[in-house]
């Protein structure tokens, strides 16, 4: 059995009030949303950690849901004196769905930012061979125009550029990448391709779908399961937007949040 791991924590915020646990997505780190809690939710007390595997956090198996539920189990155990507001994209947004079914005494509502889940075995195992099969940069410059041609084209520049300098860094063969366990990384996009589980009904949940994700990342299937098995604690909103929802819509994201605060 492995242990939990001690995550790296970006805080942002005041130190009291009702908190709000932002999870990002794979191959992220906490720190990408800082812009969003100091320019649009100043206010509100937001932890933000590096996720096993990724940023400054541990990168030691097992690498899975039940893994990382446990982890973020344990820091709002220490970090958390009532049920917090889970706010996750992408892979982040299943960990936080996960999170909500096993530990409901946890968490008070969720915000869904184009959450990937369930999705289809085949699509996991061509984006990990890709990975294994790119894994790093010549330069700067070209994990930039990667970026720009993964969906992160409608983001502010300076928000790139700050994601370029706290999650870029040296690899053993002298060249750049970045800043997560790769095993872990894979291991997850298989963890992705497991059967979707539900949060508990009564739980107020806000999700956001991409809509310029194609294929989308929000299955027909989730999204359809989702929305039966919530009934009116669910809303759902469609974003003009790629991938980066919280860097491309930030004010509209902050507002959503607020809605569960």
């Amino acid at each position: 059995m492995g242990g939990v791991a001690e995550l790296h924590i970006h805080r942002f915020g005041p130190s009291t009030g009702p908190v709000v646990l932002a999870l990002h997505g794979l191959t992220g780190h906490g720190r990408r949303w800082q812009r969003l809690a100091e320019e649009h939710l100043p206010d509100v007390a937001i932890l933000a950690p590096d996720l096993r595997g990724h940023g400054r956090s541990p990168g030691v198996p097992p690498w899975d849901f039940e893994t990382l539920v446990d982890d973020l189990a344990t820091l709002l155990a220490a970090e958390a004196s009532e049920p917090v507001v889970v706010l996750g994209h992408s892979f982040g947004a299943a960990t936080a769905v996960h999170l909500a079914n096993e530990h409901p005494e946890l968490v008070r509502a969720l915000v869904l930012l184009d959450p990937a889940i369930g999705l289809e075995p085949e699509r996991m195992l061509h984006i990990a061979n890709s990975m294994l099969a790119a894994p790093d940069y010549e330069s700067r410059e070209q994990a930039r125009f990667d970026k720009l041609e993964t969906s992160w084209g409608e983001v502010d520049p300076a928000v790139l550029e700050a994601e370029l300098d706290e999650h870029l860094m040296p690899t053993a063969n002298g060249r750049l990448g970045w800043r997560v366990t790769m095993p872990a990384i894979i291991a997850f996009w298989g963890e992705i391709a497991r059967e979707y589980v539900l949060p508990p009904r009564g739980l107020p949940t806000v999700m956001v779908q991409a809509m310029k994700v194609s294929p989308p990342l929000v299955s027909p299937d989730f999204r359809a399961a989702l929305t039966a098995h919530m009934g009116a604690h669910l809303t759902v909103h469609e974003f003009d937007c790629d991938h980066m929802v919280a860097q491309a819509r930030p004010a509209e994201t902050a507002a959503l949040v607020r809605t569960v605060l």
